[in-house]
């Protein structure tokens, strides 16, 4: 699939529920956001459906995300599914561990390509202030248990706000013994997030050689997104950064999303897309979904603008957790 920017459009990020068990300060308020009702949530078969369409357009690679998508009850079996579709060459999964350690053996026998922990610090107690939860000890087990089974790649996202240089190296050190990528993100300007302070990737960087070394670039392919990747003297893994705002990759965007309410969305920041929910229940034919799905391709805009914050039409006003990671 072509968009008309010519991106090659081959990646699609799929929200399964808008629950979460943590309330992250940047994904959404405290009290929690209303709740999708269960008829109003695509079903795996709509999920499959919509993936086997794509596929035959050149679809290749599925992230499945939330809300927190483990929370879902069959979600493993929903990865061994797409997994099966002709043409659908990786599938993995983004999570914040609190379940991970329960599910992880599962996760690995559906064929999961790769796990992603979202982790922000290392210290418990801010980690309970940014997730408003005291699951830390549960994401950490979660984290060295994958770690040492070490049947898929593992990586930690991580959005540092408010972070000391200990905090940033603690969670460097996640990918000193394992092949374990940690990857630095710039927060994202969207919902809650609007509001948030956050490193960029020079100021990650400049904490990290400061410490390490220098940082060594990685040519290397190690994900379906845009990470840029480092590596540092005596890790066995890497060091990512994602830096939407910072270091704009809008120009190589090859991915849209899917939320867990059947809206295809194709940038973080606007709204354009297409409802397919309805085309999914009404009895459309495959060709018919397809013409929907590649108009709303179509909408796909050229850019973000992140750096202006006002006056922009049709901005994205929901949570992360609504939207899907």
């Amino acid at each position: 699939m072509i968009d008309n920017f010519g991106r090659k459009i081959d990646y699609i990020r799929i929200s399964v529920t808008d629950r979460c068990n943590l309330r992250c300060v940047y994904c959404m308020p405290e009290e929690g956001v209303e709740t999708l009702m269960h008829r109003d949530i695509l079903t795996f078969d709509e999920i499959i459906r919509v993936c086997r369409v794509l596929a035959t357009q050149g679809l290749k690679k599925v992230k499945i995300t939330g809300g927190e998508p483990l929370v879902r009850r069959g979600v493993a079996n929903l990865i061994k599914q797409i997994k099966d579709v002709d043409g659908i060459e990786s599938v993995t999964i983004t999570t914040n561990g609190v379940l991970l350690a329960e599910q992880y053996q599962n996760l690995v026998g559906a064929g999961v390509d790769s796990i992603t922990v979202s982790l922000d610090t290392t210290d418990r107690e801010k980690y309970a202030q940014i997730t408003r939860r005291d699951e830390f000890v549960n994401v950490i087990n979660g984290i060295k248990y994958a770690q040492k089974q070490g049947k898929v790649r593992l990586k930690i996202n991580t959005v540092p706000m408010n972070a000391s240089k200990e905090d940033i190296l603690s969670l460097v050190e996640f990918a000193r013994d394992y092949d374990t990528d940690v990857r630095f993100i710039e927060v994202m300007p969207i919902g809650a997030g609007v509001d948030c302070d956050s490193f960029t990737e020079d100021d990650f960087k400049k904490i990290i050689e400061e410490k390490y070394g220098p940082l060594t670039f990685c040519s290397e392919v190690r994900g379906n997104g845009p990470s840029v990747h480092y590596s540092l003297e005596g890790f066995k893994g890497k060091i990512g950064f994602i830096s939407a705002v910072s270091h704009k990759f809008c120009d190589s965007c090859n991915r849209v999303r899917l939320t867990a309410d059947g809206y295809l969305k194709t940038c973080l920041q606007f709204e354009a897309g297409v409802h397919i929910a309805g085309c999914l229940r009404s009895g459309k034919t495959d060709k018919e979904l397809l013409d929907v799905l590649l108009q709303g391709i179509a909408q796909k805009p050229k850019s973000h603008k992140f750096d202006q914050k006002d006056n922009l039409e049709n901005r994205e006003l929901r949570n992360m957790s609504q939207i899907g990671g």
